[in-house]
């Protein structure tokens, strides 16, 4: 008998785990009166909120709408320019394109993929608004570093965490620093929707307000927009489910530990560069991503691990600012730790619902890779 293939994520095993409740769940809204925003919404919202330390929420179509629209919250947009980086789903690019700002890329941190402060540093201009740091991987930025820096150049700091529910520095969650934070709940993500949802959350009720009223036309009441706005409204079905598994969040975050613990002890005597954990920062794994030696050897082991029917995957192979549609159109600063990283990483499969079995398995494929190269 074949073995399961093991992917990435199972965002399948997650919806199945939670069967008994998500669907009770799904069927109230299905019996309520109203179908767009309402109650469900605006429970997950206050939920959301109070699980990172935020006092607003504001639920809206996907990740990516809730970058373009935090941005526009603050009043960021045409002749401005937002400091990222080129490591990242190009959804954190687009957010800040859809916002009319102009996208500065730097460099990443070689330990923690996250954006190196000093290059964030060396791009500021006067035209510079904010600094949109992605806690990638599910570690968090330097926080610490960047709020010093955002305070000193007097701009805003903005938290990309969709990949970082969970995750913490200096004891409090990533998404309570900045400004404004935003998540994804792309059903890959630590908390996933079934389907797409995403979320802004800040402390400033003005910005809060503004946003709400960008998610919906610009309506403050129905029929009369007060400013241009967009459709981008979460649905009341994914906030139903989303609200049954943030319980589960943390019991999910520390079972991604233990797993992560575990694939740790298995892979520390071989050739290959594993997750760091800064010290004041607790890592949420949303991915386990290690690094090899060079891209020969990453597609290698990730071909060699089809044997074992382990689908290892690639975040990212292509840096943003050599993708065709923005090669040579916007201002990057050097690359080097980003485009090595590009040719050398790889996400083992990681998720709460895998056994201690599973990671065996993977790790048994590493291993014998590595005893016999290819």
């Amino acid at each position: 008998m074949h073995e399961p293939i093991l992917n990435v994520a199972d965002p399948r095993a997650s919806y199945l785990a939670l069967k008994a409740e998500i669907d009770p769940a799904i069927s109230d809204v299905l019996q309520a009166p109203s179908y767009i925003l309402g109650p469900f919404v605006e429970r997950f919202e206050a939920e959301m909120a109070a699980y990172v330390g935020m006092p607003h929420g504001i639920g809206v179509n996907n990740g990516t709408d809730a970058i373009h629209l935090a941005l526009r919250g603050l009043g960021i947009g045409p002749g401005d320019e937002v400091i990222t980086v080129s490591h990242t789903a190009v959804a954190t690019v687009a957010g800040v394109r859809m916002a009319g700002a102009e996208p500065v890329l730097v460099d990443v941190d070689p330990g923690t993929y996250t954006i190196s402060v000093g290059a964030a540093r060396g791009a500021i201009t006067p035209r510079t608004k904010a600094i949109l740091a992605v806690h990638l991987y599910g570690h968090p930025a330097d926080v610490g570093g960047l709020l010093e820096l955002c305070s000193e150049k007097g701009i805003r700091l903005v938290e990309d965490c969709a990949q970082a529910h969970g995750a913490t520095f200096d004891g409090r969650m990533a998404g309570s620093f900045g400004a404004v934070s935003t998540f994804s709940f792309y059903p890959t993500k630590n908390l996933g929707a079934i389907g797409d949802a995403g979320m802004v959350l800040t402390s400033e009720a003005e910005v809060a307000d503004r946003i709400k009223l960008l998610r919906q036309y610009g309506w403050e009441t129905p029929q009369h927009s007060l400013i241009e706005g967009w459709n981008s409204r979460m649905d009341p079905l994914q906030a139903a489910i989303l609200s049954v598994k943030l319980r589960h969040l943390p019991a999910h975050i520390e079972r991604r530990r233990a797993l992560a613990a575990r694939y740790t002890a298995a892979l520390a005597n071989l050739p290959i560069g594993l997750p760091e954990e800064v010290r004041n920062c607790r890592h949420a794994y949303h991915l386990f991503v290690v690094r090899v030696a060079d891209e020969r050897t990453r597609d290698g082991l990730r071909e060699y691990l089809r044997g074992f029917a382990v689908n290892a995957g690639i975040h990212y192979p292509f840096p943003v600012h050599l993708q065709k549609a923005y090669a040579g159109k916007l201002r990057a600063g050097p690359m080097a730790v980003t485009e090595a990283a590009a040719g050398t990483v790889l996400s083992l499969p990681l998720y709460p619902e895998m056994s201690d079995a599973d990671v065996d398995r993977v790790c048994s494929g590493v291993v014998a890779y590595f005893a016999h190269p290819s």
